[in-house]
């Protein structure tokens, strides 16, 4: 016998109601990597956009672009990795639609730009300082003896600063090679304001995006200082985290602000990034934050773009990375070696999106 109507439309409206109760139970969670990218119309984005900047971000970048490119087909992103410091020339020169930086614009600098800019931060990493020393596997630098180490204090990896951080350990009476950049760096910038702030009294060189170093080799890009350490025994260099993984190098672990050695790893970015105060502008620091699992040497990293775009075509395809950015690509930032924002904070960045008119 078929059921009556009535009947029918009472089982339609129970089972309606059910999967309500099952949907608000299961999909509610706000880390979800599809936070306000369900239903963007990225399919009718059109144009390209070139980015440059920072090195340090490169390897998620280029998991965000191929991503973005399946859904947002029209759309060509670029990106040029040439530094922190170029890419916010490039941008303040409008010869790039986005900049990639791991450092903020100096009060200097904000006048070369052509207009108002905002920072979208995307996603954090350590930085690691990556040592090559045969014989030696295992390694603890407190901030105090790293502070020595690169302002040319420290020159012999037996020195007692060293063999005090380490206890037990035999440590060879080898030279030590301090590898830096060459080129203008957040990573730099990041690095040398982590040794300014948490060790003061060995560190006292000037931070910034350039260091005025103590004749040191130097590599361009996050890849060419990784490559001379590598390449050198008895070499230390500070490098972002993807890049040390994919070359292989060995880690030291940092003392951080509760006294704890802790190795470069995204949990303790994380870890980090828990105790970082936000900005107004979206701007935060997770250098020397405070917790027991953090790793001290955690940098953050931005996407800068204009807030006013002549082209509105552009200016959509704009928004429309920087939502795909912030939203299902943030589930890609582990696989690249970086920690998704914390929620709050990326619900803000989105949020801004907003902002940016065309």
């Amino acid at each position: 016998m078929r059921p009556s109507t009535s009947l029918t439309a009472r089982l339609v409206a129970v089972l309606a109601v059910l999967g309500l109760v099952l949907t608000a139970c299961g999909g509610g969670s706000s880390s979800s990597k599809d936070d306000g990218d369900s239903g963007y119309d990225y399919a009718s984005l059109t144009g390209t956009l070139n980015g440059s900047g920072a090195t340090f971000p490169k390897a998620f970048y280029e998991e965000a672009i191929a991503g973005f490119s399946q859904v947002a087909s029209d759309v060509t992103v670029n990106y040029n990795a040439v530094g922190s410091g170029q890419g916010k020339k490039d941008l303040a020169a409008a010869t790039s639609d986005w900049a990639g930086t791991d450092s903020l614009v100096s009060d200097a600098d904000k006048a070369t730009f052509k207009g108002p800019f905002l920072y979208f931060p995307t996603v954090a990493a350590p930085i690691t300082v990556s040592y090559t020393l045969a014989g030696v596997t295992k390694l603890n630098l407190s901030p105090a003896t790293l502070g020595k180490i690169f302002s040319g204090k420290v020159t012999i990896w037996n020195d007692a600063a060293i063999a005090a951080d380490n206890p037990g350990v035999t440590l060879p009476n080898t030279g030590i090679t301090v590898v830096v950049r060459s080129d203008g760096s957040g990573t730099t910038s990041n690095f040398s304001k982590y040794l300014a702030a948490a060790a003061p009294e060995a560190f006292t060189l000037t931070p910034g995006d350039t260091v005025s170093w103590p004749g040191f080799q130097a590599g361009k890009g996050n890849t060419g200082v990784a490559q001379l350490v590598k390449a050198t025994n008895g070499a230390i260099g500070y490098v972002d985290y993807s890049d040390a993984k994919a070359s292989n190098l060995t880690f030291a672990s940092i003392g951080n602000k509760d006294g704890k050695f802790v190795q470069p790893s995204l949990e303790g970015a994380s870890a980090a990034l828990a105790g970082a105060t936000i900005n107004p502008d979206l701007t935060y620091s997770a250098l020397n934050a405070p917790g027991a699992d953090a790793y001290p040497i955690t940098a953050g990293t931005y996407i800068i773009v204009y807030s006013t775009i002549s082209d509105a075509k552009k200016a959509a395809a704009i928004r429309g990375w920087l939502n795909y950015v912030l939203t299902s690509g943030q589930s890609l930032a582990p696989d690249a070696d970086f920690a998704p924002l914390p929620t709050t904070l990326r619900d803000r960045a989105i949020a801004q999106i907003a902002s940016i008119k065309g």
